[in-house]
């Protein structure tokens, strides 16, 4: 029962920070083991410089972070919603990390795939200044379906569940009092399941 957070916004002081810090809490108090992953803190490149036509050889903190993915049973994956996607610095990541033959291989001479990444579930935790009825209704979560559809079950995680929080720009602090109290009672409440 490993649990994978991977934060995906590159300040420190962001409230995705503190919502990483308390989902990492509130799993541990019901025992689970957990990483924390800031992707700010890695070395890398985040293009893909060659595609996928030439190999990039991975930085150690990829090769690392690729070893974590593959022990968790579940990733959570927390990041502010900009310009209704994630930020360059989640994209770069996910580029370098879940390539062909880690993630995924398709399989020669078909438009089918072998995903590599089955058996394991996740959790988006998005922040956004936009109402989450106008990101849903309007925008269509673009940045959301291209994580979980595009990306997440492409590669065999399911299921993949969502929350969003918003609009913070108009958040006071005890909303965001509530907010944090809410990711640490998500936590507990996932580790809880997987320890069954």
């Amino acid at each position: 029962m490993n649990i994978l957070i991977i934060n995906g916004h590159p300040d420190k002081e962001s409230l995705c920070n503190a919502m990483a810090q308390h989902y990492y809490k509130g799993a541990r108090e019901v025992g689970a083991e957990v990483e924390l992953l800031h992707i700010r803190d890695l070395n890398f490149k985040i293009n893909l410089e060659n595609g996928y036509r030439l190999e990039t050889p991975l930085e150690p903190d990829l090769v690392k972070a690729q070893q974590l993915i593959q022990e968790a049973s579940h990733i959570v994956f927390i990041y502010p919603v900009w310009w209704q996607t994630y930020p360059a610095l989640l994209k770069g990541f996910i580029d370098r990390v879940f390539l062909p033959g880690f993630a995924f291989k398709y399989r020669q001479g078909s438009l089918f795939w072998d995903k590599y990444l089955k058996g394991k579930s996740a959790r988006i935790i998005t922040t956004m200044d936009t109402p989450g009825l106008v990101s849903r209704l309007i925008y269509k979560r673009p940045g959301i379906n291209s994580l979980k559809k595009g990306i997440l079950n492409f590669c065999g995680i399911k299921p993949v569940k969502v929350n969003t929080f918003s609009p913070v720009k108009m958040a006071k602090a005890e909303k965001v009092k509530d907010w944090l109290n809410k990711v640490e009672a998500i936590a507990r409440r996932e580790a809880s399941k997987l320890k069954k």
